[in-house]
């Protein structure tokens, strides 16, 4: 049996042709799907870490709670080389705790490179009491003076494949606060989520 060129023609129009099309439209809403909104996926990023930190605000009883991101900020001369710069990038505070979060922004590296090395070897910066000379405060005092802070502890934000990523700070202004070792753990426990949420969002943004 031979088929007629019409036959054929409306074999390719009536059953083909529907399949290219079903097949073509799959593939473009795959493709559209596929390409993310980068404002909607740093605002999904923002409130996860917004509730993060507002949680230990309050699990820990805390007067502020903060994150800085590393980020290169200019350029030395006359080497051309990158600055290494952090900024306060997400901060909450209670009532009557003021916000210090405008006065870190494009801070170099350098000034804080005590209480910085020794996060980035030890991971964590232990200090209940600003005014125990006995107590080690790796160059921050000056600051916990500045801001009123009683009590601090600082944590190094570090991506699955240790990659120093910032830091996140929990500041006592109202009254000193000894956390234990315990809740320093569990502590860690959510920092290294938040390093998680931190390092997704930078590899969706490169």
């Amino acid at each position: 049996m031979i088929l007629r060129p019409e036959l054929i023609g409306a074999f390719l129009t009536g059953v083909i042709g529907p399949i290219i099309v079903t097949f073509i439209k799959e593939y473009l809403e795959k493709r559209k799907s596929s390409k993310k909104d980068p404002v909607a996926e740093s605002l999904k990023t923002n409130i996860l870490v917004d509730n993060k930190i507002n949680e230990i605000l309050e699990e820990y009883g805390a007067d502020r709670v903060w994150i800085t991101q590393f980020h290169n900020g200019g350029h030395f001369y006359p080497t051309g080389k990158s600055i290494h710069k952090f900024s306060m990038f997400y901060e909450t505070v209670t009532t009557g705790t003021s916000s210090v979060k405008d006065y870190f922004q494009n801070i170099p590296v350098s000034l804080f490179s005590k209480s910085t090395n020794h996060l980035l070897e030890n991971e964590v910066i232990e200090i209940p009491d600003f005014k125990d000379e006995t107590i080690a405060t790796h160059g921050l005092k000056y600051v916990a003076d500045e801001y009123g802070c009683k009590s601090g502890y600082l944590f190094a934000i570090k991506s699955i494949d240790n990659k120093f990523l910032g830091v996140l700070g929990i500041d006592y202004t109202k009254k000193r606060k000894s956390l234990t070792h315990d809740e320093i753990s569990d502590i860690r426990v959510e920092v290294t989520s938040i390093g998680g949420v931190i390092m997704n969002h930078l590899q969706n943004h490169h």
